[in-house]
């Protein structure tokens, strides 16, 4: 048996494209760049690679640590390296960071060609289809003319989804986890509230803020409690802070007196002092708009036609963003079309954030899963 191992340090490449990117929104990129990082090695035949699609804050630095950064560990490095579910020793694993994002793919933030400024509000609209015609090309950039597999959460694994559908031939396994095939009323709802914090910010701009030299913590910092909340489940909140007091007593005022409201505050200082309010705003409306059965007057069944690929599911009891339910509407519909599924409901009491534990019964699937993918 192969004993588990860091993947060790990492480096970030970049690839360039000359080619303009039509997008959904009618919009235009000119060219723009993409970050990504590889773990293994590609094979003779290109037949081992997974690419690994990020989550609404997540980046191309899926596993590994940086050397000028030994903190920095990647954010599924529990499930990415040698011996790991996605093994290393067997797979070329490759991450990339979608573009709009704020991790060194063209986005807001970048030099718009035509103005010589930053994007800012002038960035156009991203969809999930536009991220992953961008990672076909980068497919095709590594000599990659078809995936062993595309595997994501949350996010990313709506990515994974339509990976399936719009490049079917070119995904052998889909593997989607903590997903949905399109966001709930309720999602939607969550977005937009999020959204408004941050465009209520005074020191949002109009989306402009870079020229300002200010950032709109405000609205960012409370976008991220809002959505942080939702990733949780009421078990996992009680458990690790019930209602335990900061200070062993009602303070009576209106700061913080409970633990969990800590935790939150926390969370959204650390979230807005690196993420990119105009990135949180594009990202979270690609969400609100992925839904591959739009186009077929909301039948999924029709929609999953398409696909051609084998296909992974794995969701989480406590999940209430994504709950089971909306997992195995897609399974369903893929098994109308005559997909092959493996589908697992898993016991885990963390919500939303479950994919991103280290959980055994979860890890196993996946491992079990990867170990059946002939390469």
């Amino acid at each position: 048996m192969t004993t588990s191992a860091s993947i060790g340090i990492v480096t970030p490449q970049r690839a360039h494209f000359d080619t303009p990117l039509a997008l959904k929104s009618g919009g235009v990129l000119p060219a723009y760049d993409l970050v990504f990082e590889t773990y293994g090695t590609l094979n003779a035949t290109a037949s081992n690679a997974v690419l690994v699609c990020h989550a609404l804050s997540g980046s191309h630095h899926v596993a590994g640590i940086y050397a000028d950064d030994p903190k920095s560990v990647g954010w599924w490095d529990n499930l990415v390296g040698p011996g790991k579910p996605l093994d290393t020793n067997k797979f070329f694993v490759i991450g990339v960071n979608n573009l709009g994002g704020c991790y060194g793919s063209t986005g807001p933030k970048s030099i718009n060609p035509a103005t010589d400024k930053p994007w800012g509000a002038d960035f156009p609209f991203v969809t999930v289809d536009d991220w992953v015609d961008s990672h076909a090309r980068l497919g095709e950039r590594l000599g990659i003319s078809q995936f062993a597999a595309v595997l994501g959460g949350s996010l990313g694994g709506m990515q994974a989804l339509d990976w399936t559908l719009r490049y079917a031939d070119r995904v052998r396994h889909g593997m989607i986890v903590a997903a949905a095939p399109k966001l709930s009323a309720e999602n939607i709802a969550f977005n937009e509230v999020a959204r408004q914090a941050i465009l209520r910010d005074p020191d949002f701009h109009g989306g402009n803020y870079y020229e300002h030299g200010v950032v709109p913590v405000s609205g960012l910092r409370l976008a991220r409690m809002l959505g942080h909340i939702t990733y949780l489940s009421d078990d996992a909140m009680a458990q690790k802070f019930g209602r335990r007091l900061r200070h062993g007593e009602h303070k009576f005022h209106f700061g913080v007196d409970f633990e969990i409201e800590s935790y939150l505050h926390y969370q959204g200082d650390k979230f807005a002092g690196f993420f990119d309010a105009n990135t949180y705003l594009l990202t979270t409306k690609a969400l609100d708009y992925f839904d591959p059965a739009y186009d077929y007057d909301g039948n999924l069944q029709e929609a999953m036609v398409r696909a051609r690929a084998k296909f992974f599911i794995a969701s989480f009891t406590t999940d209430w963003r994504f709950p089971p339910e909306r997992s195995r509407e897609l399974l369903f519909a893929l098994m109308h079309g005559g997909r092959d599924v493996a589908y697992v409901e898993l016991e885990c009491a963390a919500g939303h954030d479950s994919f991103l534990l280290d959980d055994a019964h979860y890890h196993a699937a996946l491992r079990a899963y990867f170990s059946n993918i002939e390469v």
